[in-house]
């Protein structure tokens, strides 16, 4: 929405469609969205963690944790890996302070170094001794790391060279280097294509099972299997479970949250949502915000019921498809492009909060947490957040050059998402010669890779690289990938040498990594803020370019 960001796409970058951040209304528009998610499932609790008896992988395994802690080897177990984190946080925070010293300048600092030479470097590939994508990269999955670089590779390694020598036969060549309609918007619209393409396949993927598992269930309904003659279901003196189950049953059907109160809650916080997003998006109007909300609660159950059966939540392809529908529908005359971003923040907060409170249900149930307690903390916590999360966006954004391209925080799905608001609201006449054609291509093949990889088999397709992941790096660059890659390396060498440790301590140890400078960045804001600039420039020339420096210091 940023004005900065809307210079990056030179496209749809009028006033109607660029509205600045600022404190005051995003935090508004915080709090009168981010609550209708959680009144919208609410009445489905009990059908989905007992009747249906949903997995929710994250919130069985949050709770298994919790309860390891309350033995006594869990907790002498939690205090070696609390210290552990400890550690490498206080590392991870000294190793920022001292990367700091020198980023005197622009293109200055530790990650500005030309790992793999300079040619390398202007395609974005070299390891940015980043602490913190060191331990994402330990935590996240191996094939997340090799997909994301081997998506570097394609695209920065190969696309993107042979593209710009296209250069006045497929886009002009005095076009800057930010036009959508030169060899950044191959870069971005390839990317949205691949997303798209992984994104709709997932989500067809997931409707499919949910649909079936609905079907399943209610077959077993009626074929007497769920639920008794008065309409309970599973009764904790059921004897098909067990002891542990009965009581968490009991307990968890003991707190009950009136579905009257979810109702008027929801229906309350649409009534006023409806009335104020329009004086903060003057594009948003009214209508289009009851249709969101008509059809929000169906489609945050989706999400909820096939999170709970894959661990993966859709709420980014819903947020899409409101960007294109709102977007469409708004019109680029009438502010189409800030109507479609507004609409996909609206429906993402909606289907991602919801799902995240079933997770915390699940978590409730397996813990014997009271359902009430924490529907109750979730509310605090969303009331909290809506205040905290813009407090800190703010600092930064006071701070530090957010979303621009070589800066420390390029933020690239920002540009990603108008770029798709802009697609939606213009149509295909955005795109440089060829690129709808190379977005179909791409588009089609993340689809063929992802039912590739569903129909080989597990094994398999652990060497098949995730086309989502792969799509990341093709604006952002190569450098995150090479550090997540050897954040895995790191973690694989460690498994080789003791597999027991490293499974116990690695997610302590990438934890600390992540916290540590993820921490040193609240007061090196602070710092930049009050004008304490750092003392030394480090930056890398070539040999001929440094020998001009000297002759022109040295004259």
């Amino acid at each position: 929405m940023s004005e900065v960001v809307a210079k990056q796409s030179t496209e749809a970058n009028d006033a109607q469609n660029i509205k600045n951040p600022a404190l005051g209304w995003m935090i508004a528009f915080l709090f009168i969205v981010s609550f209708l998610g959680l009144f919208s499932v609410v009445p489905l609790r009990k059908i989905m963690v007992i009747d249906f008896r949903l997995t929710y992988p994250s919130g069985t395994a949050t709770a298994h944790l919790i309860n390891s802690f309350h033995t006594p080897q869990g907790a002498k177990f939690a205090k070696k890996q609390v210290r552990a984190l400890g550690k490498f946080f206080s590392f991870s925070f000294l190793w920022g302070f001292f990367k700091w010293f020198f980023t005197g300048g622009d293109d200055c600092g530790f990650e500005k170094f030309p790992t793999f030479g300079l040619k390398a470097y202007q395609n974005r590939f070299n390891f940015d001794f980043s602490a913190t994508y060191v331990g994402v990269g330990m935590i996240c999955p191996y094939l997340v790391n090799v997909s994301l670089l081997v998506g570097a590779i394609l695209s920065w390694g190969v696309m993107w060279p042979l593209i710009g020598d296209k250069k006045g036969d497929w886009f002009p060549a005095e076009l800057s280097s930010s036009s959508l309609h030169g060899l950044q918007g191959y870069r971005v619209f390839i990317g949205i294509a691949m997303i798209l393409g992984d994104g709709l396949y997932n989500f067809f993927k997931v409707l499919g099972v949910t649909l079936l598992g609905l079907y399943g269930q209610i077959k077993k309904k009626n074929e007497g299997n769920i639920g008794q003659e008065d309409g309970s279901s599973f009764p904790a003196t059921n004897p098909s479970l067990s002891y542990d189950d009965q009581r968490r049953t009991q307990l968890f059907l003991k707190d009950q949250i009136p579905t009257w109160v979810a109702i008027v809650g929801y229906v309350s916080i649409a009534i006023i949502s409806a009335a104020t997003l329009p004086h903060i998006f003057h594009q948003l109007k009214w209508y289009y915000i009851v249709v969101i909300y008509i059809f929000a609660p169906a489609l945050a159950f989706c999400n909820a019921y096939g999170c709970g059966l894959t661990d993966w939540s859709l709420a980014s392809t819903y947020g899409k498809l409101a960007i294109f529908i709102i977007g469409s529908w708004a019109g680029a005359s009438h502010g189409g492009v800030l109507a479609g971003l507004a609409a996909c923040g609206v429906m993402m907060n909606i289907v991602s909060t919801a799902s995240d409170l079933m997770q915390d249900f699940k978590t409730g149930y397996m813990t014997l947490a009271s359902p009430r307690s924490m529907f109750l903390s979730q509310v605090i916590g969303t009331a909290m957040g809506c205040v905290i999360s813009p407090c800190v966006f703010w600092l930064f954004y006071k701070a530090f050059d957010i979303g621009l391209p070589h800066s420390t925080y390029p933020a690239p799905y920002a540009l990603i998402y108008r770029n798709m608001a802009i697609l939606g609201v213009e149509g295909f006449s955005a795109l440089p010669k060829n690129c709808l054609m190379l977005c179909c291509v791409f588009f089609v093949t993340a689809m063929v890779i992802n039912l590739i990889r569903d129909v080989s088999g597990k094994k398999i397709a652990s060497f098949i690289p995730l086309p989502m992941a792969m799509a990341i790096p093709f604006y952002i660059g190569s450098y995150f990938a090479i550090d997540m890659c050897v954040g895995s390396l790191i973690l694989f060498i460690w498994r080789k040498m003791n597999k027991n440790k490293a499974d116990a301590f690695g997610p302590a140890v990438a934890s600390g990594l992540i916290c540590g400078e993820g921490m040193w960045t609240l007061p090196s804001s602070i710092l930049a803020l009050s004008g304490v600039n750092p003392p030394i420039c480090m930056k890398f020339l070539s040999r001929s370019t440094n020998a001009r420096v000297d002759s022109f210091l040295a004259s």
